[in-house]
């Protein structure tokens, strides 16, 4: 515990940005998952096709081997952003393929007489899909998007690999100068731990509250 209190200030600045990195990488997954789920829901072949293909390539790509890739090979096309900024970028970008199959089966829930309906009033498909469709989706998936923020949180934890300082390249910076893995890496844990029970507090809150009752 001590080896913990005497390196508080530098484990607490790895925390901050763990917190900076989930929060700006899930609000990007949030916004590109509404775009990778109307492309998924599309009446057009062609934007179903684009959607399911960014789907199935993110979600059977390794983040890890997304972050290396994109930190040492942007540079070399001309494309120079600070660490934290391109990790924010890949794992929003990878954890949109998984916002976007959550909202998808939002969506599926919602009965096809809501669409209908926005149909013969005049909405177009994207008007639908704003005004009536969504909403009503994004209430019966809080918990898997509870989810998905927890996973988030988690895979935050590579972005150490390409040199950015959050909790868990924090905590080997201490490790590496006090040799003692084991309460370091378990102070982590239980902090990492801590963000998810909140997490999962939060959304399970939510979810009672929005349920829709059928």
């Amino acid at each position: 515990m001590s080896v913990l209190l005497d390196h508080l200030p530098e484990l607490w600045q790895g925390l901050i940005v763990t917190f900076q990195l989930t929060a700006a990488s899930f609000a990007g997954a949030a916004v590109l998952g509404v775009v990778v789920c109307a492309l998924r829901v599309s009446p057009v072949r062609v934007l179903r096709a684009i959607g399911t293909a960014y789907v199935e390539a993110f979600q059977n790509l390794p983040l890890l081997v997304l972050l290396v890739l994109s930190f040492f090979g942007l540079p070399e096309i001309g494309i120079k952003a600070e660490p934290l900024v391109t990790a924010i970028v890949v794992i929003a970008v990878y954890e949109a393929a998984y916002v976007g199959e959550a909202l998808r089966s939002g969506v599926n829930s919602v009965g096809k007489g809501q669409g209908e309906a926005a149909r013969a009033i005049g909405l177009t498909f994207s008007q639908s899909l704003r005004h009536v469709i969504l909403p009503q989706a994004l209430r019966t998936v809080v918990q898997p998007l509870g989810n998905i923020f927890i996973a988030t949180a988690m895979n935050t934890a590579l972005a150490a690999a390409v040199g950015v300082v959050d909790l868990t390249a924090a905590a080997n910076r201490v490790n590496l100068i006090e040799a003692q893995p084991i309460p370091i890496f378990v102070g982590a844990g239980v902090a990492y731990a801590l963000i998810a029970a909140a997490a999962g507090f939060v959304t399970g809150r939510l979810e009672r509250r929005l349920v829709i009752i059928r």
